[in-house]
């Protein structure tokens, strides 16, 4: 299991060093080793760039142009997913503090299980009360600042359109001026936007954020022609935006929220097919595909362990909650004050390429091929790239 590093080397220290950079205060993790805020803040117009899904080993394995710019390999957070590490880069704090625990979350505070970054509910899933509409949600369920409200220069960040003005990215982006953008290339599109605020007047931090390769690999593979054409695409389309910045004292970081395995049709269990296991639990399944949180009914905390060890040992490892907690799995305190409640009792971690799912009623099954959200070096390691034009 290859564990985020928040002593010095995850995406959360990136955070510290970037916030820091721009005359934010002191963060409960330290700077990031290979970026000092002293190297960084001097610049006019500093630069982040998050594609998602992009791993450490994929880059390295095919860098093309993006070669002479590759400086490192970072650490995610955990678990490995975007719905954790997006709230880590737009509000500084790893998912300790911020308390968001992977895609799927029983949320007790309004008494549903969610998907989180789109704030609706799981299909078929069990609700103790009515659920407030998207746009009532955060102010329930989020009490963390954001980066960009703490730091001493102007803030942009710029999304895809179909989640630029979302209740999640809305709140998340409190703060900083939000644009939307349409496609890579183009006045209207990733890096148009980008070219557009180079060229304003004064000292500013721009997030930027790509989703195409994460949902690429997710259909096709991670290593698939389709992901790699999209990857190429990113790639040609930031080296054109780079040789159009000289003069304009820019700092462009570039890294992911996390990387990718794949998981095939064999290596993927369904809870249905284990009806003892099953009925060890309160809940659906949490979390991810590959670390997934287990809320146990009262007393089956025994056989769920014997369960797993006995007929799941060479696929899944059950670790409890308090484990998790005390070994600083989600980074250092102080915590929030629901973490424990949006993780279970048990995580299942799973081994190697294994995935583990279950399908509610009324509910489209997903046939995913690229996943993420485990402990392997593949998950967990992203890339850092630097480029000073």
């Amino acid at each position: 299991m290859y564990q985020p590093d928040y002593q010095g080397g995850s995406i959360a220290n990136l955070m510290v060093s970037l916030g820091q950079a721009c005359g934010a205060p002191a963060g409960t993790c330290p700077p990031l080793r290979q970026a000092p805020a002293a190297d960084l803040g001097s610049v006019t117009n500093l630069v982040l760039l998050v594609v998602d899904g992009l791993g450490y080993d994929l880059l390295a394995e095919n860098p093309g142009p993006l070669a002479p710019y590759l400086r490192g390999c970072l650490t995610s957070v955990f678990p490995s997913t975007t719905a954790a590490a997006i709230p880590t880069f737009m509000t500084g704090l790893p998912p300790s503090q911020h308390g968001l625990t992977g895609w799927h979350m029983w949320l007790r505070e309004v008494g549903n299980l969610l998907a989180i970054l789109p704030l609706t509910a799981r299909p078929g899933a069990p609700a103790r009360q009515p659920l407030p509409p998207p746009d009532a949600l955060p102010a329930r369920l989020f009490r963390h600042p954001t980066l960009y409200a703490g730091l001493q220069r102007s803030s942009y960040v710029v999304s895809p359109r179909f989640i630029a003005h979302s209740p999640f990215n809305r709140y998340h982006s409190r703060g900083a001026a939000r644009l939307a953008y349409r496609g890579l290339d183009g006045p209207e599109g990733l890096f148009g936007a980008l070219s557009g605020l180079a060229a304003k007047a004064g000292k500013k931090f721009v997030y930027g954020y790509w989703p195409d390769y994460d949902s690429t690999a997710h259909a096709h593979g991670c290593r698939s022609p389709e992901a790699l054409a999209a990857l190429a695409a990113f790639s040609q389309a930031f080296i054109e935006w780079l040789a159009t910045l000289g003069g304009s004292d820019t700092l462009v970081l570039v890294t992911a929220d996390h990387g990718f395995i794949d998981s095939p049709p064999e290596r993927r269990i369904a809870l249905a097919d284990h009806p003892l296991l099953a009925d060890c639990l309160a809940l659906p399944l949490c979390g991810e595909r590959r670390s997934a949180w287990c809320y146990l009914k009262p007393g089956k905390a025994t056989v769920f362990e014997a369960y797993v060890r006995q007929h799941l040992g060479h696929a899944a490892l059950a670790m409890p909650r308090e484990r998790l907690l005390a070994e600083g799995w989600f980074g250092p305190g102080p915590a929030h004050p629901e973490l424990a409640s949006r993780i279970g009792d048990y995580a299942l971690l799973m081994r190697d390429n294994w995935t583990i799912y279950d399908t509610l009623p009324g509910e489209q099954p997903l046939d995913l091929l690229g996943m993420h959200g485990g402990l392997s070096p593949a998950e967990m390691r992203v890339p850092l790239l630097v480029a000073r034009p």
